[in-house]
């Protein structure tokens, strides 16, 4: 029996006194008010008949991961597949945007950015993200299943369901902290079927800096 509703949840607010771009390192947790953004993201979905539960590797997704185990009594599935990409920039301040210009060392690095050349390319991050979306669906007893993954990572699952092209402006993500994006199947695709904000009321005294 297949899935019905596959949520697709993105981490909390990270600690990140620094601001760098933190990527796929090592050691970068919730703060406080990210366990907060986490804890209302899980209550969000309370009495919704979760039955699965997957995650990032990285720490700040299995900590924003844990109080959906504990509310719904579920083990932490760890699938490599819903990773934070590679980025060339990981370990420094880095904003993306029209500023690039003036740092003529990167250059080489930003000028493909329909690849884009300063990671994982966006077609590869597509492949794995509905490639471990299909095999959850296909794995499920029923019910719905969470996977607590990135920004970049689940925007580009919102753009290829959509039908849109994958490169975009970061500035414009629609993939708010401790957001979810829950698709269907419909037929032999997926589809958005909800957007929600359960932390919105925490946004405004949040930083959401180091997203790749």
């Amino acid at each position: 029996m297949a899935a019905t509703l596959i949520h697709l949840v993105r981490h909390g607010e990270v600690y990140n006194p620094k601001g760098i771009l933190y990527g796929r390192l090592p050691g970068y947790h919730l703060s406080e008010l990210g366990h907060r953004m986490a804890a209302a993201a899980a209550g969000e979905l309370a009495g919704h008949p979760i039955t699965a539960l997957y995650a990032s590797p990285l720490q700040r997704a299995q900590e924003s991961a844990a109080p959906w185990s504990a509310s719904f009594g579920l083990d932490i599935v760890t699938d490599e597949r819903l990773i934070e990409p590679t980025n060339r920039f990981e370990g420094e301040k880095f904003e993306f945007g029209p500023a690039v210009l003036t740092k003529p060392r990167v250059w080489r690095w930003v000028l493909n950015p329909w690849k884009p050349s300063w990671g994982e390319p966006y077609v590869s991050v597509i492949d794995r993200m509905m490639s471990v979306i299909g095999d959850a669906w296909n794995a499920a007893d029923g019910g719905e299943v969470v996977m607590v993954s990135h920004q970049m990572p689940i925007v580009m699952v919102q753009r290829f369901v959509a039908g849109a092209k994958p490169f975009h402006d970061p500035r414009h993500r629609r993939c708010h902290l401790s957001s979810i994006t829950t698709l269907r199947k419909e037929g032999d695709r997926f589809v958005e079927v909800c957007y929600q904000d359960p932390a919105a009321e925490l946004l405004a005294a949040s930083i959401d800096t180091g997203a790749v």
